[in-house]
């Protein structure tokens, strides 16, 4: 985040917040692998020095992007994480908060509509899902069931509300908090996007409860945040590995104590097994074959349509789409929208 560094010297503390807020919205992207465009960061840049509101800097990201439409996959997900990057720098910037399962829903609809798919933006998922993790060699989190999340959401916030924070020390509560947010991240309420709308919510409670955050954390470290919240869902006892909140601890613990923890992906590796990367070339080959299955059945079929279908992500879906297009089994005929696939025999 050292393109607004400059303005963290400085004494105007209108300068400083909003710079910290683009600092948090940007690094947020890191979650799901995303690059603002430099564009954007000129644009911040006139909104921490007052030239334009943040709904002028959300609307000329807007029209840049209609005028410049995203063509190739690094163009899309630039457009995403501009437009994204602006709507939690707005949501930081508002006091506004009720502790609820509505309020992480319209946080999610106030994030990624019009950009996420209209049928998954401020909804709650009716499909079961699985992601591949890189530092679980492949294998995927158990996450809550479809038919299971809104109770399971009311029960955790129930859960939390009523909590007894009187008398614990301060390491105490925030581990409690680390496991709060634990909980909600791994009902996976949303699609796509769940833990930058859970992380926003988060932020924000924080803010309710009285904590000062050290937000560096989430401007540099929100990979770690992610792959923390992962390894504190993960368990598989028959290779003795268990669940563990030591590393979301430690992410808190820098994020509310001002402890120097460090912060090492690496420590998060499960490690590697040749049994582990069969299984998750094998997974993937599988997920390929299918979608060229989907293709061949439908060829208009959406990126979000196979994702609901096959359960995994829509970033999933896309990363294998372009495997399959390099190695010569699918084309795309036609534009994005309008076009369609063709499997190639």
């Amino acid at each position: 985040m050292e393109h607004f560094e400059e303005y963290k010297k400085q004494t105007e503390p209108e300068k400083y917040q909003k710079a910290e807020n683009w600092g948090i919205a940007i690094g947020l992207q890191q979650v799901d692998n995303l690059t603002p465009s430099k564009y954007l960061i000129e644009v911040a840049k006139d909104n921490i020095e007052g030239k334009i509101s943040i709904d002028e800097a959300s609307e000329q990201i807007t029209q840049y992007y209609k005028k410049n439409p995203a063509k190739t996959l690094k163009e899309h997900s630039e457009k995403e994480a501009d437009e994204v990057s602006a709507r939690i720098t707005k949501l930081l910037s508002t006091h506004t908060f009720s502790f609820s399962p509505a309020e992480l829903i319209s946080i999610h609809k106030a994030l990624f509509n019009g950009i996420l798919d209209h049928k998954i933006a401020g909804k709650i998922r009716d499909y079961d899902i699985t992601k591949e993790e890189p530092i679980l060699n492949g294998d995927t989190v158990i996450y809550g069931r479809a038919d299971s999340i809104r109770e399971t959401l009311d029960y955790d916030f129930a859960q939390e509300k009523k909590f007894n924070y009187k008398g614990l020390s301060k390491r105490e509560k925030v581990e409690q908090l680390a496991k709060f947010t634990s909980g909600i991240w791994q009902i996976h309420p949303f699609g796509e996007g769940n833990t930058r709308a859970t992380a926003v919510f988060i932020i924000k409670y924080l803010y309710t409860l009285g904590f000062e955050t050290n937000n560096d954390m989430f401007k540099a470290h929100a990979k770690y945040f992610r792959n923390a919240l992962v390894r504190a869902n993960y368990q598989n006892l028959a290779n003795d590995i268990p669940y563990t909140m030591e590393f979301l601890n430690k992410f808190f613990g820098n994020l509310l104590l001002g402890e120097r923890n460090l912060l090492d992906n690496r420590e998060m590796q499960i490690k590697s097994e040749k049994s582990s990367q069969k299984s998750s070339q094998k997974t993937t080959q599988k997920s390929s074959q299918k979608i060229l299955v989907l293709v061949a059945q439908n060829p208009k079929i959406t990126t979000t349509e196979m994702a609901e279908i096959l359960g995994i992500s829509r970033r999933a879906i896309a990363k294998q789409i372009t495997a399959l297009k390099e190695k010569g089994k699918l084309r795309r005929i036609g534009p994005d929208k309008g076009g369609h696939w063709k499997v190639v025999e």
